[in-house]
């Protein structure tokens, strides 16, 4: 019986590789993974900001952690800062005073870890308008997209519990804010708030209770769909823009190995860099000015961090007055309205993907990105959305535009109240008309070419302008895409017309009535030979 081995690899790290490899046939899977293809386009870099942002608030955070005590323990502050010496505070804001002025590099270390978390926030929500905008929640990635959505939510849940540890004026007005948002729901608000806080607003521990979700639950729960998130995006196909030679079934790039690793290595040291620069520079968060948190005073011009300014601005949007007492109970439609609002907004946005796809009735996957403009309705939906959240998020500081332009609150608040209605139905409108007028334009270039401003006398006399023709990228990329028809209203296998297919079917002709079909072959060639006679 012949005993085959494999060669022994010299040096420590080839004995410890193979050591490691007879024990856990990792080599097989480090291959498989190592020939995984992306492509090399700039707006898959979004989702690698997310990533490496994390990362920086991992490692800032761990460091941050030696040294902030969660306790509102009441203490007077000793430090370095000579304004708040003497002063009462809570062990929270003490702990963080000194992080940020007598541990050596606590300042930057406190200025990276929010910039991160910031970055953090808005690079997701980038990459998921990438997303949106191209198509690339459809099928497979359906699950992903939601898998996404989930990990902004609780990216916002991260930075907000970040953002109301130290215990100072602003965390402090922004808990109350909270508290008081909880407090209007009917019923059950006094005793979410009571389970929140321990008792009465502020509570004996709120922090220590924010702290563990910060610290513990919150990043745990991001790493878990961070690492789903990555899973199916080494299961499924990369998305990709459409070119010559690049079809549904493969993709054109780069290897993870060496070539992508070594790019994405070099680019998390960019981005490290770019946040330490602004750590180091722009600060941030300066509790110092605040002072601690005292209920009494109304501090004006303080705003909350920009990913929660939209439930901040519906809050203001919302008119006064609304209340109603029903059944023993007092109904604060101010917040009531604004909070159903806020999650029938996120949930249209979770489950846009899976209505998007049991309208249009495809069932294929699709590998190859969208440009905007060949799914209108869809781009004029994101449009909407997007103009939507803007005006909540510029309610949200509605006070600093009426000091800063010297206008009314109120006509702030009356403009911006104006424009949450209108301003989606003008951005759905106007977004749709551009993205069907640009179809025109690239199916007039793809049949008569480009103008070239040369004028040829023929002849017979006859003056014509000289057009030149598309190179092959250019006509894949103006024909590629799919002519969605409104689908047809026909009867079940029962003979019968439910109130389901009417509502799919009239929401088919919503998104496919107004659309421009793609050049046909038989077109094509036809305009090549009108041209070249």
């Amino acid at each position: 019986m012949s005993n085959v081995t494999a060669p022994a690899q010299s040096g420590v790290v080839g004995k410890f590789s193979n050591y490691l490899d007879e024990r856990t046939s990792i080599s097989g899977a480090v291959k498989e993974f190592g020939r995984k293809v992306f492509p090399d386009h700039w707006s898959f870099l979004l989702g690698e900001v997310a990533l490496y942002s994390f990362v920086i608030i991992l490692l800032s955070g761990s460091f941050l952690t030696f040294f902030f005590q969660a306790s509102m323990t009441p203490v007077h502050y000793e430090g370095s800062y000579v304004p708040l010496k003497g002063i009462e505070m809570s062990a929270a804001m003490a702990s963080t005073l000194d992080i940020s002025f007598d541990i050596r590099g606590g300042l930057l270390m406190r200025q990276v870890h929010h910039w991160a978390a910031l970055l953090f926030v808005a690079s997701i929500g980038l990459h998921m308008l990438r997303v949106f905008f191209t198509g690339a929640f459809r099928k497979p990635r359906e699950l992903n997209w939601s898998i996404g959505f989930v990990l902004f939510v609780l990216a916002m849940a991260e930075g907000f519990t970040g953002y109301s540890l130290p215990d100072d004026l602003l965390s402090g007005n922004g808990l109350r804010i909270i508290d008081g948002m909880i407090l209007g729901l009917p019923v059950v608000g006094t005793w979410i708030t009571f389970l929140l806080f321990g008792g009465e607003f502020p509570g004996d521990d709120i922090v220590g209770r924010l702290y563990s979700l910060h610290i513990l639950l919150l990043p745990a729960f991001v790493l878990i769909f961070i690492v789903l998130h990555l899973m199916f995006v080494i299961i499924h196909k990369h998305t990709q823009y459409p070119g010559p030679g690049k079809t549904e079934e493969n993709v054109v790039g780069f290897p993870i190995l060496p070539v992508y690793a070594a790019k994405a290595g070099g680019f998390f040291f960019l981005v490290f860099g770019v946040v330490m620069l602004m750590a180091a520079t722009v600060t941030i968060n300066p509790i110092w000015n605040y002072g601690p948190y005292d209920p009494s005073p109304v501090s004006a011009g303080t705003q909350p961090d920009w990913y929660i300014g939209f439930a901040d601005g519906a809050l203001r949007l919302i008119p006064p007055h609304l209340e109603t007492y029903w059944f023993g109970y007092t109904w604060s439609w101010n917040i009531i309205i604004p909070v159903l609002i806020l999650v029938v907004f996120l949930a249209a946005a979770f489950a846009y993907p899976f209505v998007e796809a049991w309208v249009t009735g495809d069932k294929r996957e699709h590998h190859l990105l969208d440009r905007p403009r060949n799914a209108p309705v869809r781009t004029a939906i994101g449009a909407a959305g997007v103009t939507f959240y803007a005006v909540l998020w510029a309610a949200a500081s509605s006070d600093i535009i009426a000091t800063h332009f010297k206008v009314t609150m109120e006509g702030v608040i009356n403009t911006l109240q104006i424009l949450l209605i209108v301003g989606p139905i003008i951005a759905f409108v106007v977004t749709k008309r551009i993205a069907l007028a640009l179809q025109k334009k690239d199916r007039e270039i793809l049949l008569h070419g480009y103008e070239t401003g040369r004028i040829v006398r023929l002849p017979g006399g006859e003056f014509i302008e000289v057009h030149q023709q598309l190179d092959a990228y250019d006509r894949w990329q103006l024909v590629s895409y799919n002519d969605n028809a409104p689908i047809m209203l026909r009867p079940n296998p029962q003979g019968k017309i439910t109130t389901g297919m009417r509502l799919r079917a009239s929401l088919s002709r919503f998104f496919f009535e107004d659309r421009i079909a793609p050049v046909t072959q038989e077109e094509y060639k036809l305009a090549l030979e009108h041209a070249h006679h």
